[in-house]
């Protein structure tokens, strides 16, 4: 049997019927409330937002950018038929997910940067922590972004499968080793290098906070509420993601043909729990995040 339709029977296998889509609809759905909520908050209340609500705001976005198009995806999987939708929608639908995925993480690294920043170098964290420079580090990072997905956006289109005689959306067969060393180079700087600098900062800024409390000198209750907030949004991240990669990587070396419902509800869990992190941030925010609950009262005042 041939790899694409390996890869059809592997997708009708954990996307049989809509029932097993359900769940992923919900959390798509439940994202871009939840996301569009917070994007509203933080954008139309009439107090300037901070530093970190800058970094956490650009990160919402991302999260809505992304379940917007999610749908698409699984609608195509669902049906594994033909592509449904127009050529143009599958240039634009993969790239704006891969420069999603590409800004969220870094946006992450801004927001533990600037808490690193301020627990170990707090006068040059004054000097520098203005929202004229949160705002152009997020500019760079959307452009970085852009970059990264400029060629998903070139080489993707439909194609015939003269196999199963049906289109499908697809990268061009004559750029498959130009794609191969692209890869490559996302995985480094879209994962290894932000993942290691997110770990250290963390490891860093928890050992701090431990070194104050023994110390007896309790952190003040706001810089210690938005330490909190980060480090969690960046566990729920790190979790949910290598949970979304072990699923790619098992699902993807699965030899098996057969639709066994036990592999099929494993998968379908950790799909689910790989996109939970977009609804958990918002809830995170609201638990966690003081100055979010502040701003939150004061906009449904407004």
């Amino acid at each position: 049997m041939s790899g694409n339709q390996s890869n059809a029977s592997k997708e009708h296998c954990l996307f049989d019927n809509d029932f097993t889509l359900a769940p992923v609809y919900v959390i798509s759905l439940l994202a871009i409330i939840f996301n569009a909520f917070v994007l509203m908050v933080f954008c139309l209340h009439k107090k300037a937002c901070t530093v970190t609500e800058i970094y956490l705001s650009n990160l919402a976005g991302t999260h809505l950018v992304m379940m917007c198009c999610l749908p698409f995806v699984f609608d195509h999987a669902r049906l594994s038929i033909d592509w449904p939708f127009s050529e143009s929608l599958c240039k634009l639908i993969p790239a704006v997910i891969r420069m999603s995925t590409c800004c969220n993480i870094y946006f992450l690294v801004l927001a533990i940067l600037d808490c690193y920043v301020a627990l170990v170098h707090p006068l040059f964290h004054e000097l520098m922590s203005r929202p004229f420079y949160a705002k152009l580090g997020c500019l760079f990072v959307w452009s970085f972004g852009l970059v990264f997905a400029l060629p998903i956006f070139i080489t993707s289109k439909v194609k015939l499968n003269s196999q199963s005689n049906t289109t499908e959306c697809t990268l061009d067969s004559t750029s498959q080793n130009q794609y191969l060393l692209y890869e490559v180079r996302n995985i480094i700087f879209n994962f290894i290098i932000p993942v290691v600098i997110i770990l250290f900062c963390s490891v860093r800024i928890i050992t701090i906070l431990r070194k104050k409390r023994m110390g007896f000198l309790k952190p003040e209750r706001t810089e210690q509420k938005t330490t909190t907030l980060i480090l969690a949004v960046v566990l729920s991240y790190l979790i949910c993601r290598v949970i979304l990669y072990v699923v790619i990587f098992v699902f993807e070396n699965t030899d098996s043909q057969k639709c066994h419902i036990m592999l099929e509800i494993i998968n379908l869990v950790c799909v689910c729990l790989a996109f939970f992190d977009s609804v958990l941030n918002p809830i995170l925010y609201i638990i966690i995040g003081k100055s979010f609950q502040n701003r939150t009262k004061e906009f449904f005042k407004q």
